[in-house]
């Protein structure tokens, strides 16, 4: 009976230990968010432009863009609207964990954007066993990448951080999400447009030395169906590869004023075919508009 005694004590040690650490990491992790947020907001104020871009939607402005971009902002935006300059977006869905093969888990986040400077930080916790997270963070900050990592907000599993190539990478995941905040695809607001065909047009961007186009394609409704990039680094076990990169967008609501897409589907085209990677669904979503 002693021997169960001990057993029992050392398992219940173990398990108060384990509660500790878990506590001890969502703390840490909690702390390191937020110091990310309040870079997020700094990044914003010092990205002010000399000449502050229109506060309201004029639609006028859309005059001369190509015919499937014309009806997008038609379907989405009224004329006199304010700018959005930050969403908050909580989402739910799937992630896969693979990048070889299939490991899909359930995954959770709140991501906070701004409009004017370019930036985001997504703050995301993947369940990979009962009691057991894989924690993420993604974002970008006044024209820097970062990409983290972690078990249980203690342990790092990827860490990628600064400019370059994870620089463009994050900078582009916030153009290709540019769907939840459509404001900031406004000629007025520094995007430029060029026509590809009746249902699809290239959209390019710049924030400091990174400039990017990407490929929109619009629905029969005439809103956004998908992006599409020729070129985005990714990992592919410890390396990182260059591949075209796409997502899907659908189910659309009204929020804010705007009509913005409540689900969405990513996923890289490898060489061996299409391979999605996150599948998502916005829970709750928020503006903030310009004055």
């Amino acid at each position: 009976m002693t021997w169960l005694l001990w057993l029992g004590l050392i398992v219940c040690l173990l398990a108060v230990a384990a509660v500790g650490l878990s506590a001890f990491g969502a703390r840490r992790w909690a702390d390191a968010t937020q110091l990310l947020w309040g870079s997020l907001e700094a990044g914003r104020i010092d990205g002010q432009r000399d000449t502050a871009p229109p506060t309201r939607y004029d639609a006028r402005e859309i005059a001369g863009l190509p015919a499937p971009v014309q009806r997008y902002f038609r379907a989405v935006l009224t004329d006199g609207q304010p700018i959005i300059t930050v969403v908050t977006i909580d989402l739910a869905g799937t992630f896969n964990m693979s990048t070889t093969g299939e490991q899909w888990k359930p995954f959770t986040s709140r991501q906070r954007v701004t409009t004017s400077r370019p930036g985001f930080v997504w703050d995301a916790s993947i369940s990979m066993a009962p009691g057991l997270k894989v924690r993420v963070v993604d974002s970008y900050i006044a024209g820097k990448g970062l990409l983290h990592a972690t078990v249980q907000g203690l342990f790092t599993m990827a860490e990628m951080r600064g400019e370059g190539e994870i620089a463009r990478g994050e900078f582009m995941r916030w153009f290709a999400e540019v769907a939840w905040y459509p404001t900031a695809l406004l000629p007025s607001q520094g995007v430029r447009w060029e026509a590809v065909d009746d249902h699809s047009a290239n959209a390019t961007v710049v924030d400091g030395p990174l400039t990017l186009t990407l490929l929109f394609r619009f629905n029969d409704a005439g809103l956004i169906g998908s992006f599409r990039a020729e070129a985005r680094g990714g990992m592919l076990g410890k390396k990182m590869v260059m591949a075209p990169w796409e997502g899907i967008w659908s189910n659309y609501r009204t929020q804010g004023g705007v009509q913005v897409p409540f689900t969405g589907e990513v996923a890289w085209m490898r060489p061996e075919g299409r391979k999605p990677y996150f599948i998502g669904t916005v829970t709750a979503l928020t503006y903030e508009f310009a004055p």
